[in-house]
């Protein structure tokens, strides 16, 4: 369970946006190709095999609105979605994939920063943690950047069907306790399964909070 319960207003007003028609806009492999900035954004980052991508698609209800796939750090562009007078959601590029070339890493990595530091409508950043895993070392280079360009990112666990429920408490606790003392980092941590659909609503309707406090 979140922190910070969620009213039954705020679980409708999560499900009614994301209830509408989500579509592809963009994929951006560079600065030059950025869409505009229009409205607010919501970013979703995570290490390459993390299920982002899965869960984005529990998210919107779309089998394949963002592409999976078993080969990690398959996305290596800024992905953007969007619905009709609704938030766009930007998939990044997943990170922490050793295997990828050196060159492709440091482009991703310059990428994702020059993203952060210039995007003025980015509302939140959605950091997607491994919830049998815990923070690794890549997630808290991830970290340190958003505390450093001063971008507000909240922690969200995934794989929460695949811990046994006082382990998954005890990550949560730890993630929690580490994230408060980070100055760019919303305090609370949102355990979610893109497979059972465990956590789902609330991750929706905290997009729907953080998007009446900005409104």
């Amino acid at each position: 369970m979140p922190n910070v319960p969620f009213s039954d207003d705020e679980i409708e007003r999560g499900r009614k946006l994301f209830a509408s028609d989500w579509r592809f806009v963009a994929a951006a492999g560079s600065l030059a190709v950025l869409p505009a900035m229009q409205g607010i954004e919501i970013a979703f980052a995570g290490r390459s095999n993390v299920g982002k991508s899965s869960l984005i698609n529990a998210l919107t209800g779309r089998n394949a609105l963002a592409r999976t796939s078993h080969t990690p750090g398959r996305t290596q562009e800024l992905i953007f979605f969007e619905s009709d007078g609704q938030p766009i959601l930007v998939d990044m590029p997943g990170y922490g994939y050793a295997a990828a070339p050196k060159a492709k890493i440091a482009a991703w990595t310059g990428l994702i920063r020059a993203y952060l530091r210039g995007r003025t409508n980015l509302a939140r950043v959605y950091v997607l943690v491994d919830g049998r895993h815990g923070l690794k070392s890549a997630d808290a280079a991830v970290l340190d950047l958003l505390d450093e360009v001063a971008v507000s990112y909240e922690i969200v666990l995934t794989k929460a069907d695949e811990v046994k429920p006082d382990a998954l408490n005890t990550t949560i606790a730890a993630v929690t306790a580490a994230v408060r003392k980070r100055p760019a980092a919303y305090p609370d941590v949102l355990p979610t399964s893109a497979r059972t659909g465990a956590g789902v609503a609330d991750l929706r309707a905290a997009i729907a909070r953080l998007l009446a406090e900005k409104q």
